[in-house]
Order: structure tokens, then sequence, then C-alpha cells
């Protein structure tokens, strides 16, 4: 089929054992920040796979939802981290004064190794990982958070392969967090991952039952409860009767000339073959994106919630 590129998108905005390490004094409640703590939310690296598409050794498919732990200084972090085979883990990181006056964030595991707790948050149902505790520089410009990799390396046999997930460095500005995790120093001394936070989108899909085919007709099988995050977040395309149609929506935000010009982007993918149909782009602020190809039309508007991480 010849790709078609249709841009009436443009409309709307152009549309982490117990540590014995003794890192403590008692604990006390950290300093104000110089800026707001890292935003809640799903960051994900799919951006920086496509960019690295070619390279000899591409940066693993990496995702963190970012959640507050609902008491002052404590969040939850899940980490979705793409090996053989697959990783998710969950931290506890407590913002904390460090025994020299500084910031640190100290990740923690739960108790019980392997089990989350499932409801609510109780800071004694987590343990310390204190030799891996990042110290903070917090200004106007953002935020980075680094731990003492050696001191952390002592550790990490007891913790198992969940350690890969610990973050070394944390780098946080705007909508972006660059971290360096346990597992990248194999990968050499400036491999991280560039995570950037995803934007939910929500909105409808109407497909005709003929496919690319279709003559004008009234046979469309609706969708309204379309979901896609921004950074790679894909939605099949099924029939009224739930099967699948054969093709999906992916939204992304690359860039192209090298990096230099972002948008945002729509695409129609054939499930068999991967092959982009067509698809649409629009300023990478924009609140609304679509697209219409007369036997497929689709439109998606920035929703309030968070979507599921992409897979």
């Amino acid at each position: 089929m010849i790709r078609r590129i249709v841009s009436w998108a443009l409309v709307g905005a152009g549309f982490a054992l117990a540590g014995c390490q003794a890192l403590r004094s008692p604990r006390a409640p950290a300093p104000p920040p110089a800026q707001a703590d890292i935003v809640s939310g799903t960051y994900d690296n799919h951006g920086q796979i496509q960019a690295a598409a070619r390279a000899s050794l591409p940066p693993p498919h990496v995702s963190v939802r970012v959640v507050d732990g609902g008491r002052p200084d404590w969040s939850v972090w899940s980490v979705s981290y793409a090996s053989t085979p697959p990783l998710a883990v969950t931290w506890a990181m407590h913002r904390i004064r460090d025994a020299d006056g500084g910031v640190a964030l100290v990740p923690h595991r739960a108790q019980a190794a392997g089990k989350v707790p499932a409801a609510g948050f109780d800071p004694a149902l987590w343990l310390p990982l204190d030799a891996c505790a990042l110290r903070g520089v917090v200004s106007s410009a953002g935020q980075r958070w680094q731990a003492d990799a050696a001191r952390c390396a002592g550790i990490t046999p007891g913790i198992g392969t969940d350690a890969a997930a610990l973050p070394l460095v944390i780098d946080a500005e705007g909508e972006w967090l660059r971290i360096r995790f346990h597992a990248d120093q194999a990968r050499g001394p400036e491999a991280r991952e560039d995570l950037r936070r995803v934007v939910p989108f929500a909105g409808w899909a109407a497909l005709n039952g003929a496919g690319p085919d279709a003559v004008p007709g009234n046979d469309w099988h609706m969708d309204r409860a379309l979901r896609l995050g921004s950074e790679g977040g894909r939605a099949a395309l099924t029939w009224r009767d739930g099967a699948p149609s054969g093709w999906s929506l992916l939204l992304e935000r690359p860039t192209y000339r090298d990096g230099s010009v972002p948008v945002l982007k729509l695409s129609v993918v054939e499930d068999a073959s991967g092959r982009t149909l067509a698809y649409a782009w629009a300023n990478p602020d924009a609140s609304r994106i679509g697209i219409n190809l007369g036997w497929l039309q689709a439109g998606l508007e920035r929703a309030t919630s968070t979507p599921p991480v992409p897979d």
C-alpha cells in the first residue's frame, strides 16, 4: 500500500536486605527541595531505543513508574527492565538528610523478598539498602542523585537479580529521568537510560468492515475507549465482536533531523508485518492528534490519568 501522510492532526496544538551500613545518624526530615521532587508518573525510554535502533549495543527497554508513597519524603518506584528473563522490581525511595547534612535518596526493598506489600504504604515493611543511597544535588536546573557504585556492589550479591535494577545515578530535569542502573555498568562507563514522562491520551477509532478496500458505507466498528501513552503506546484495533482486525495504532514522540525536530506521531501499523501503513504528526506538545484514511478514522486527546506501561 502506498504510504500516505495525513496531517489533519495538527488541529488544536497544530491536535527498588537489610543494610548494615551506618549511613544514617538519626533520621531527620529532608530539607526543603530547591524545586519539586521527582514528579509522579510513568517514564519510558521508547524514544531512546528508536534513536539507537542501528546501534551495535542498543539500550534495553526500561520503564519506571513513580508513585507518591503517601508519607512525607517517600515514593514507590516500579521498574520494568527488559532482560532475559524480564525483570520487574519495586523499590521504596526515602528522601532524607544524611550524616553529612546533605540530602540522600535511600532505596528500600520489600521486607518479604519478592513480595511487594499489596495495600497501603507502611515504611516498616521495607528494608533500607543504605550502601546504595544516592546523594543528591538539587538546583533550579534539576536534580542529580548519585550512589557510590563500589560500595553498593558490596551488597548486591545478597539482593540477587533484582540488583540489576538498582539506580546508581538519577538525573531529573523537566519531563526526563536519565538513570544509570547497576546493570548498565556492563555496557560501558556512560551507559544509561533516557526516560521521558508518558503523556496519556484517550480517544476513539472507527474501522470500516471492508478494511482498506472499503467503499463508502455504514459498516463502522467503533471503539470509544482507546488509551495510549505517548512513549510507544500501542492499541490493537478490533472488530465490534472483539476479534482482532490486524491493525494497531502506535503513539510516540520521535525526533527527526538528528534529534532537532521532535514530533508527536500517530501511526497505523499492520500487525502481521509490522509495516507502517500511514501516519500523522503534530507538535510534540499537542493536546489532540488524529488520522483519517477513509476506511479508518481515529482521534486522541490528552487524558488526565496515566495509561498502562507500554509492552
